[in-house]
């Protein structure tokens, strides 16, 4: 099983060099992905969570292909709706290339409806775009020569509608940030293609014995028994998301770096 880290591309602490410290601390470190997020408008409803600067995922992830050289760089995930898929798809097949290979496409629907609405995109109509915009996707990389054809396609959300879009048009589930029971029932209840989830990264100093504790959350050995867990549910690759909805924690990076450091050099000896 991989590990992946979700990079914060938002956020006041989110300038050019920081962003190429957390490349190359990521990739130094020995994590085997790098992913961001994605928002077009920051709208109201966008800024509470993710502030200004946010940085274009296809802008960032090209511009840290040439900062980096053996990560892989994904989006998680890319708002599918908020795009003519034409032009996702020739943007994704084209980093992919100019990365020789590494491009992992998350994708989503979205939830942000002021943005959707700054967008011109029906919000209601979010759901049936994806289906389409995906089956586009895969129809221009078969028929139009694109080298997109390999490019991992990992779609997230938990409803059953989203299960059912893994299922048709993904290469695997990205599910967000759910507990490990959760994530337990679904793959036991559906035929998916695979397993790709984000959880949380959150050290304490002592264990947390909350019965809904989320994954990721706890002493260094609660996160790895996670992980262990994870492994054995079919787990590919588990994305650690470090970032707790503090905007100011992006002014500073090096806890996240500790946390992620800590977890590599345990999960390597445990492995």
């Amino acid at each position: 099983m991989q590990l992946g880290v979700n990079v914060p591309n938002f956020g006041p602490g989110t300038d050019p060099g920081v962003l190429r410290d957390w490349a190359r601390v990521t990739e130094g470190l020995g994590y085997d992905l790098l992913m961001v997020s994605d928002h077009v408008v920051v709208t109201p409803d966008v800024a509470e969570r993710y502030p200004e600067p946010f940085h274009e995922p296809f802008t960032t992830l090209s511009w840290l292909a040439g900062v980096t050289t053996r990560v892989r760089l994904g989006t998680t995930v890319l708002i599918l709706p908020y795009r003519h898929p034409l032009l996702v798809a020739r943007m994704a097949a084209n980093l992919d290339r100019l990365s020789e290979g590494r491009l992992v496409l998350g994708v989503g629907v979205g939830w942000a409806r002021q943005e959707f609405d700054a967008l011109g995109v029906p919000f209601a109509e979010r759901g049936r775009l994806t289906d389409e915009y995906l089956a586009t996707l895969r129809d221009a990389w078969r028929t139009d020569d694109q080298e997109g054809g390999s490019i991992p396609v990992w779609v997230g959300g938990h409803s059953a509608a989203a299960l059912r879009r893994a299922a048709r048009f993904g290469d695997a589930w990205h599910p967000l940030r759910l507990s490990l029971a959760r994530m337990g029932e679904i793959l036991a209840g559906h035929a998916l293609p695979g397993f790709e989830p984000r959880i949380s990264l959150r050290l304490t100093g002592t264990p947390v014995d909350d019965p809904q504790r989320p994954a990721g959350v706890g002493t260094v050995e609660q996160i790895l028994d996670d992980l262990e867990r994870l492994r054995l549910l079919g787990a590919g690759t588990v994305v650690l998301d470090p970032y707790q909805g503090d905007p100011e924690e992006t002014l500073r990076p090096h806890a996240a770096w500790r946390a992620l450091a800590e977890v590599a050099d345990r999960w390597r000896t445990a492995s």
